[in-house]
């Protein structure tokens, strides 16, 4: 809560603070996907100026929650407690179009749904997230994961990677792999980790987890291995890049995660694969050749499409990492852009905050945070702004960040999603 404070007080500092603007006539805002980006905007706009007519499209009735979903796998929430309906969207005066956007015509300025249906829009907002780069991994594509799940987008493959966790014999072998920067919630793969580790220290205390790296060096990487070493001594092995830890090739038929320095047969196998923007982001043309979506620091507008936003984790927002926090807080910022530029107005540059909670155990939380600003065509930190947990935690800290960030997650639902 204090950090969303914090955040409404720099964006009142930076002009942004919401304001009734009228549009000029009746103008048409299409917002394309439903997650924390898609949806805070959709509502945020509404809000802004309620004479907007403001159409969110997302074919799936019910959002199924990535932040916190680790928690699923080790029991300590239930997937029902990840999803979320968009009855609060509609109540807010938003359109729901429950399908599909198949393509974006940025000439004509019109989006095409897959139930045949043509959107017209003045401003379109776009917030498809994450595909994967599917035989980036060779042996690792949708067929492999059914065998070795990423789980990095909740749902389905949450249940079952926790399914074949608790079908795993004591003593078995949980080998993981995570994925070259950049990819969603970049402390994700060793918060999962820990808890992973949590849960098997409870129930199989004689297994193990490898955890094969891309990289050689993760967010949050001295707090997390102080964690490690204090609740998890010897059951977590990092394997940086340098190291060997880079997969490339796997075997889903017989669980081998192979790399340059030798093989690892698992008894599960989580694999996070590379990823790249939603599909629709490159059929509309706002994906370069990385797979995101490169956009100014001020509205978010791409710099290969007019009039096409782009939030979330889908876009390129220089030192701005991809999370859900982020997501919400760019979508706020985006919401009052628009307004303005739909008013014929030049928004001001914004200020934007991030900030990342992860849990190493059910009471032990940490955090990182950041603070942005548009320099030189890009979000950039702002020197000494931000910061972690400190290593050291005296009087209870790890607990009441954990107690933070089960507060931030209650708040940035009921936010989004009403």
């Amino acid at each position: 809560m204090a950090t969303r404070r914090h955040f409404l007080k720099l964006t009142a500092a930076a002009g942004l603070a919401p304001s009734v603007v009228s549009a000029q006539g009746k103008a048409n805002v299409v917002v394309i996907g439903g997650g924390f980006g898609g949806a805070t905007a959709a509502r945020t706009l509404k809000g802004l100026q309620p004479a907007l007519d403001v159409t969110l499209v997302e074919p799936n009735p019910v959002y199924t929650s990535c932040p916190f979903s680790n928690s699923v796998l080790a029991n300590l929430r239930e997937m029902d407690q990840q999803q979320f309906r968009y009855d609060g969207i509609k109540g807010a005066g938003v359109t729901v179009a429950e399908t599909s956007a198949t393509s974006v015509d940025a000439e004509s300025k019109t989006v095409t749904l897959a139930d045949g249906n043509k959107l017209s829009y003045d401003r379109l907002v776009m917030s498809p997230g994450i595909d994967f780069n599917w035989g980036a991994i060779p042996g690792y594509d949708e067929a492999a994961a059914e065998k070795m799940p990423h789980a990095w987008k909740a749902g389905a493959q949450t249940v079952l990677l926790r399914r074949q966790l608790q079908g795993m014999d004591d003593g078995g072998l949980v080998v993981m792999s995570a994925p070259a920067n950049p990819f969603r919630c970049p402390p994700g793969p060793y918060e999962r980790a820990s808890l992973i580790a949590y849960w098997l220290n409870i129930w199989k205390p004689k297994s193990k987890l490898l955890l094969l790296d891309s990289k050689d060096a993760f967010s949050k990487q001295r707090l997390f291995q102080n964690g490690w070493a204090e609740l998890y001594q010897g059951m977590i092995e990092w394997v940086p890049l340098s190291q060997g830890g880079k997969v490339t090739s796997v075997d889903p038929a017989t669980l081998t995660l192979t790399t340059e320095f030798g093989a690892h047969k698992a008894s599960v196998a989580n694999v996070i694969p590379q990823q790249k923007a939603g599909a629709i982001a490159a059929q509309a043309g706002v994906a370069d050749r990385t797979g995101w979506c490169p956009v100014e620091p001020v509205a978010f507008e791409s710099t290969l499409r007019p009039n096409i936003h782009v939030l979330g984790d889908a876009a390129i927002m220089g030192s701005m990492p991809k999370s859900a926090f982020a997501a919400n807080a760019q979508a706020k910022v985006c919401a009052a852009a628009l307004v303005k530029l739909l008013a014929g107005d030049k928004p001001q540059d914004p200020v934007v905050i991030n900030t990342c909670y992860s849990l190493v155990a059910a009471d032990y939380g940490i955090s990182i945070a950041g603070v942005y600003r548009p320099d030189k065509g890009q979000l950039t930190d702002i020197p000494g702004a931000g910061g972690t947990s400190p290593l050291v935690a005296v009087g209870g800290l790890r607990g009441q960040e954990a107690l933070y960030a089960s507060s931030w997650f209650r708040t940035i639902t009921a936010e989004t999603f009403g």
